[in-house]
C-alpha cells in the first residue's frame, strides 16, 4: 500500500532534518554516540515516524494526535541539540542550521494540523 508521503511536505522536511542529524552524529566518538548521539537521532527520526503514522490514520482526531506527538519529539530534539551545542559536539554553525530547520518544520507542523482542523470542521457541515 503506497501512502505518498514522498509528496507530503513536512515529511520530507523531517527526513531532511533527522538525515542531517544523522550525518553530524556519524563523526563523533563512540562514547558520545551513544550518550548523546543515540538520544538526539531518536528525537528526530521520532518526528518523521509520527508524522508518518498520523499519515496512516483515518479519523482527524488521531492524525491530529499524532502530529502533536511529532511536534513534542521536535522539542525533544531541540533540547538534544542544545545540550550537544553546550557540550561542544557542534559548532555553532551546525547547531543554527539544524535549529533553523527545526523552527522551519515546527511551523510546517501547525499549519498542517490547522489544515485538517479545518477539514474536519468542513466534513462535520
Amino acid at each position: 500500500m503506497s501512502m505518498n508521503l514522498d509528496r507530503l511536505p513536512i515529511f520530507v522536511a523531517a527526513e531532511k532534518v533527522c538525515d542531517d542529524v544523522w550525518q553530524e552524529v556519524a563523526n563523533w566518538s563512540r562514547y558520545d554516540r551513544e550518550v548523546m548521539g543515540s538520544q538526539l537521532i531518536r528525537a528526530a527520526d521520532s518526528i518523521g515516524a509520527n508524522i508518518t503514522e498520523s499519515h496512516g490514520r483515518f479519523h482527524f482526531a488521531e492524525k491530529i494526535n499524532f502530529l502533536y506527538y511529532s511536534r513534542g519529539s521536535l522539542t525533544e530534539t531541540i533540547f538534544w541539540l542544545r545540550r550537544c551545542q553546550q557540550r561542544a559536539l557542534l559548532k555553532a554553525d551546525q547547531a543554527t542550521h539544524l535549529h533553523q530547520s527545526l523552527d522551519q518544520l515546527a511551523k510546517e507542523i501547525n499549519a498542517y494540523i490547522n489544515y485538517l482542523r479545518t477539514q474536519q470542521r468542513n466534513t462535520k457541515r
